[in-house]
């Protein structure tokens, strides 16, 4: 193992150590956008993701020619799996640039990543290989957007501090849109979910990767099992070794361990200019299969179970699901239901019009407006808080909102009442979030939300 790649392969797990921290002492909020990264499901049900394509260069090393992504779609197809390819646009308008080092983080160029490789962009991307986005949709797989051209949201200084990042939420949003528009022009295909590039959620004017995918009305998609083909390692056969073995470990420890997980796998070439991913996918689908794993698409995965910390045996699954599907915002940043969880007045109003506020919720930043005394433009329920307002749903006292306070029984009934003109059971106080869903259940599907 070289030098470069055991500083890569801490860098992440320092990283990744760095982020479980971070993620532990920041506050979750309620929000239209969930980070998917696995559901909790029992059966041995799993999804994998194909980054960067498509791709028409051949596997490398190859021994037939075969594109990259057809011998992809061969392999899932010949086990029965269904895959989600993550795409990208067109990667050629990244220029003028450079190519960085093979082995490195900017293997494919200094100041933008280029898909297949640099100066091979007419190879990759969807604008260049309309036959291979067909052959995807023919084989009943999945497309997810991975971004037009596969610029950084924001400034990775830590890895990729040469890179040049968007300069604001804007030029994001417009990005994500034009890939939007292609799926939907030449495919009639609605993309529905979206993987940030290299996980970067910040963007320089103070935004994140959630508001941009709320506004496309997209889920952020993620993953909690790294099929390890985008590391370069001494040799190829270490490459395919190394997607596979710790997977093998994993499943011979607990052979349930994949269930309801995600994936995540290249569709294209590693650090290393190499694609193992060619050799070890059908030995990682075997092997799924040998344990009775079936691999669908992640859309498929969320079908049998949306939520992270809900199974299907819940008994609030069925209510929380039906509320999800009709648009109520019940689920927390990282995908969790929380049914325990006392129901607050900022959260009430979050539940029923999470999903409509989405712009607001970047105008009142931009203008820097104050939705009450206490719920400054900033706050993640702000727009919400000001919708319920605005529809006589909850009310201020001496201007003030109370956001985090307790949802009262007197709240939860009035809010039912001015919202769909039925009021429901009177719950006992503190309402959980279990109880909000059981008794909103009945609104489900109502057009005034």
């Amino acid at each position: 193992m070289s030098a470069v790649t055991k500083a890569i392969g801490l860098a992440k797990k320092l990283k990744h150590r760095y982020q479980d921290e971070i993620r532990a002492r920041t506050p979750v909020y309620l929000s239209p956008v969930r980070r998917i990264e696995r559901v909790s499901l029992p059966q041995r049900v799993c999804a994998m993701t194909f980054d960067d394509g498509p791709c028409r260069l051949p596997a490398n090393p190859s021994s037939d020619g075969t594109p990259l992504t057809l011998s992809l779609l061969e392999s899932l197809e010949a086990f029965g799996a269904r895959g989600t390819f993550d795409i990208v646009g067109d990667t050629s308008e990244n220029y003028p640039d450079k190519p960085g080092k093979a082995g490195s983080a900017s293997w494919g160029g200094i100041k933008y990543d280029h898909y297949p490789d640099i100066h091979k962009d007419a190879d990759g991307g969807a604008v260049h290989c309309p036959e291979l986005v067909q052959r995807i949709l023919d084989g009943g797989h999945e497309i997810t957007s991975h971004t037009y051209r596969h610029v950084l949201y924001g400034p990775k200084p830590l890895v990729y501090g040469g890179r040049q990042p968007f300069e604001n939420l804007a030029e994001v949003t417009q990005d994500l849109r034009r890939l939007d528009e292609l799926m939907r022009r030449d495919y009639g295909y609605a993309i529905r979910l979206s993987r940030p590039p290299h996980y970067v959620d910040s963007t320089k004017d103070g935004f994140t990767s959630y508001d941009a995918h709320a506004l496309l009305g997209y889920q952020y998609l993620a993953a909690s099992f790294d099929g390890a083909g985008w590391l370069p390692l001494a040799s190829f056969d270490a490459e395919v070794d190394a997607m596979l073995c710790p997977m093998e470990r994993a499943l011979a420890q607990n052979p349930d361990c994949l269930c309801g997980q995600i994936i995540f796998q290249k569709d294209g070439y590693n650090m290393a200019r190499r694609s193992p991913v060619a050799q070890a996918l059908p030995k990682q689908l075997a092997l799924l299969q040998q344990y009775g794993y079936r691999v669908v698409t992640v859309s498929e995965l969320l079908s049998l179970c949306p939520f992270a910390d809900l199974s299907p045996e819940s008994p609030v699954f069925a209510p929380a699901k039906a509320l999800l599907e009709a648009g109520f915002c019940i689920c927390y940043r990282d995908n969790t239901v929380r049914p325990e969880q006392i129901l607050t007045r900022g959260e009430l109003c979050m539940f029923a019009f999470g999903w409509k506020t989405a712009a607001r919720r970047i105008e009142l930043v931009q203008t820097k407006t104050r939705v009450c005394r206490d719920v400054p433009c900033r706050h993640p329920y702000a727009a919400a808080i000001e919708l319920a307002l605005e529809r006589g749903c909850m009310q201020q006292r001496d201007g003030r909102f109370f956001p985090d306070e307790p949802v009262s029984p007197e709240d939860f009934s009035g809010f039912c009442r001015a919202l769909f003109g039925q009021s429901t059971q009177s719950p006992a106080a503190p309402i959980t979030h279990a109880q909000a869903i059981e008794l909103l259940a009945a609104f489900a599907g109502r057009e005034t939300l």
